[in-house]
């Protein structure tokens, strides 16, 4: 369920409906024919998605760029969940293009949840520190032979000056609406924070509408189509996109995140905003007004920490 910003062009994404759907469950599967078949409310952009009876889900990429991400979640996922703390996406089966449809898709265990939001969340703290022990698990899992970070993942897990001339025109753009001499001091920051090179695994895109909640607490990760091995730092954005103070500070000491690292990954979160409050900035709906929120976030704790931990 994807909502990061992507370099280059957006794919071409191709629509799929139920009843293309059906035919490709009955003709590849013919176990799971007589199930009903129903699109899930916001489903996410990189794939469409689809309730499969009350159990199952049909996850289709919307675009060829996005199911260059099929085979890895086919190879990686079964390996990766019995390894974590929480419950995330294990598929089924992998179908074959057909019924006018051009690319691989899957079929997935249903996983329930809410999505994540600051209203939803009981106990911030908490959260911030079940999904910190999660993405701590996931960063311990044996690295040989993962998906480095390429164009099935949009290079998360790489270096951030992939993205350099990407946040320099939202820069542009936000000239005179931002302050942009500070997000640019806080992007030199983290392009200038090093990587010590040591490899890890990463979800790759740890936004609220992956985190799935129960009632109370946080009940599952989903949508690990960007995930990869690498830089982990690219998991840290959320600290600022939905985390506040109190709870991204708990955040990063259950994952013991070094200056360097947090750095990088605050980059992560002030590239995703600029682009996005560029996008967004002449909107005066939630998403304007939520990512502007995510812009002082990022800019209150990186002055704070400045005041903090003055430079020699």
């Amino acid at each position: 369920m994807s909502d990061t910003p992507q370099l280059g062009p957006v794919p071409q994404r191709i629509a799929v409906d139920a009843e293309q759907v059906r035919r490709l469950v009955a003709d590849q599967f013919p176990q799971w024919a007589d199930l009903p078949v129903q699109p899930v409310a916001n489903g996410g952009w990189d794939n469409w998605t689809f309730h499969l009876g009350s159990h199952l889900s049909v996850r289709l990429p919307s675009a060829a760029e996005y199911a260059l991400a099929v085979d890895k979640e086919h190879r990686w996922l079964p390996t990766l969940a019995p390894r974590l703390p929480l419950p995330i996406p294990v598929p089924l089966a992998k179908g074959e293009p057909g019924a006018g449809y051009p690319y691989p898709w899957s079929i997935y265990q249903w996983l329930d949840g809410e999505p994540a939001s600051a209203d939803r969340i009981v106990d911030p703290v908490r959260f911030a520190v079940d999904l910190a022990g999660f993405l701590a698990a996931l960063q311990s899992v044996d690295t040989t032979d993962g998906p480095r970070p390429g164009q099935h993942n949009w290079f998360r897990g790489g270096t951030l000056r992939t993205y350099a001339e990407n946040a320099q025109r939202a820069l542009t753009a936000l000239d005179g609406h931002v302050d942009v001499d500070l997000a640019g001091e806080i992007w030199t920051s983290a392009l200038d924070a090093r990587w010590d090179g040591v490899e890890s695994w990463f979800h790759g895109d740890v936004s609220p509408g992956n985190l799935l909640l129960d009632d109370v607490k946080l009940a599952a990760v989903i949508d690990f189509g960007t995930c990869g091995v690498g830089d982990p730092a690219c998991d840290l954005a959320i600290a600022w996109t939905l985390l506040t103070a109190d709870d991204r500070q708990a955040f990063r000491e259950r994952l013991a995140v070094d200056e360097a690292t947090w750095a990088r990954g605050r980059g992560w979160a002030l590239w995703k905003t600029l682009v996005t409050t560029a996008q967004t900035l002449r909107d005066a709906d939630t998403p304007a007004v939520s990512v502007l929120r995510v812009l002082d976030e990022i800019f209150s704790e990186y002055t704070a920490g400045a005041v903090t931990n003055p430079q020699p």
